[in-house]
């Protein structure tokens, strides 16, 4: 969504343009899904007639102050845009109203003509943000719920600290929370987490006073580089990560000279900010400026773009990360084991069968789910020459129930496959994906072999 930059460029260029002036005639969209408490007709009859007297952001909300109340206020959600008729405004990347689409534009809410004949609108294709008339934006919710503005009421190195000493919570979910600062989102919490070095997962609490400063001086210069040129990502600086989080194409791995395929004005940041590689698509692999893989994760509940080499975990959460690589391949080894143990126990073909699996892991499902079967019909066959056929019925039934496991079973491997990751994945996890796979299939077959065994034995 627009983040601090896109607002405040919004706000700077009304102001620039529309302070002063008187606004003869409003048209509000008949959408009580953006237009928030007040119908249409009740929004534009407040609104014709007044000067607009100044333009005020806070956070990613911004309204306009006219010379008396109600004021409109707009809160840009997922893809609000404002655009000023034959003035250049930064759009965010994904508002995705072009320049050459028809006057007002068929998304826009909010359209207003001024004395001077300027007209100027507020757009929402995606509709989910909220345009509201209030008598004191300021003072209500959602504007009065925000914590700090990143911008305008910057922390202290000591506030700060201590303030994210008493957090829980990772350090991603922390900034993305409008309560405690606002004006970061998705883009720029990835941008200075990558720029201080720190794991987005880190928990806030746990940051040395250092590294606070550092992540505080990111913030700062993160925000007030980006407000400085208007939000025109072209002019970013060329180490941000911001160009390498953006839409590439899938199977490739993009460098720095290969990452200005970002559109709008999100394509004019400087081409090594992460910004540009952050949007995930299935088979896709990125690499930052510096040669460094770009992954994604869920932090905060958002797709996060971060570089594993760079920002690593600390403290106990490293301590606890490297105990679960730990045991992730000690139990594929073991399962590995196991399987090598049944293939000797189940003779010549068995032995064939489990060498194909393990070359042809294409192939491991279907085999080795037929070697589950394969072991019940071989000693259902033998115990059939022995036993009165009265007694074969229970033994169609183990079959059955062989059959339903090994059902059940490549449901578990699905999820197995599923859990692996993308197209991407590397091939250690696949491999310890095949073990478990493997596993769990010689398991369900020595069960069976041993349950025909028992009941041979009743």
């Amino acid at each position: 969504m627009p983040e601090l930059p896109e607002v405040e460029a919004a706000r700077r260029a009304v102001e620039e343009h529309c302070v002063g002036k008187k606004i003869m005639k409003s048209t509000v969209a008949d959408d009580t899904k953006v237009i928030d408490g007040v119908s249409s007709k009740d929004f534009e009859t407040a609104l014709v007639g007044k000067t607009i007297v100044a333009a005020h952001r806070k956070g990613k909300n911004m309204w306009l102050q006219l010379d008396s109340p109600p004021f409109p206020s707009f809160q840009f959600g997922m893809a609000g845009a404002v655009y000023i008729k034959g003035v250049a405004v930064t759009k965010y990347k994904r508002s995705a109203v072009k320049d050459t689409d028809e006057w007002p534009s068929k998304y826009s809410k909010l359209f207003v003509e001024l004395d001077d004949g300027l007209e100027f609108s507020f757009t929402d294709k995606r509709r989910f943000a909220k345009v509201r008339l209030l008598d004191n934006p300021f003072s209500v919710p959602p504007i009065s719920e925000l914590g700090p503005d990143a911008l305008t009421e910057p922390m202290k190195v000591d506030e700060f600290h201590n303030s994210l000493s008493k957090k829980k919570v990772g350090i991603k979910a922390l900034l993305l929370d409008q309560s405690y600062m606002s004006g970061i989102g998705n883009w720029m919490a990835d941008e200075v987490l990558y720029q201080a070095r720190i794991h987005p997962l880190q928990i806030a609490s746990s940051l040395s006073q250092e590294n606070c400063a550092t992540l505080l001086k990111c913030i700062n210069e993160v925000t007030n580089v980006a407000v400085k040129v208007d939000a025109d990502s072209l002019r970013f600086p060329v180490e941000w990560l911001f160009h390498f989080r953006w839409g590439k194409k899938p199977g490739k791995v993009d460098v720095i000279e290969n990452a200005m395929e970002v559109g709008a004005d999100g394509s004019q940041f400087p081409s090594n900010w992460l910004f540009h590689s952050r949007e995930k698509k299935p088979g896709k692999a990125f690499v930052d400026g510096f040669g460094k893989k770009i992954e994604f994760i869920n932090a905060g509940g958002r797709t996060t773009a971060y570089v594993p080499e760079l920002q690593k975990l600390t403290g106990n959460q490293a301590v606890k990360e490297a105990a679960k690589q730990s045991k992730r391949t000690p139990a594929g080894k073991a399962v590995k084991g196991k399987k090598t143990s049944r293939a000797k126990k189940g003779g010549p073909a068995k032995k064939k069968l489990n060498a194909s699996a393990e070359d042809d892991p294409a192939e491991d499902e279907e085999d080795d789910g037929d070697a589950a079967v394969a072991d019940v019909s071989s000693n259902k066959t033998r115990g059939a020459k022995k036993e009165p056929p009265a007694k074969s019925k229970p033994k169609r039934r183990d079959v059955k129930t062989a059959a339903a496991k090994r059902k059940h079973e490549e449901s578990e491997d699905d999820d197995v496959s599923n859990s692996s990751g993308d197209g991407d994945a590397d091939e250690d996890k696949q491999e310890d994906a095949q073990e478990v796979r493997n596993g769990k299939r010689a398991k369900a077959a020595a069960t069976s072999k041993k349950r025909v065994a028992r009941k041979k034995v009743n």
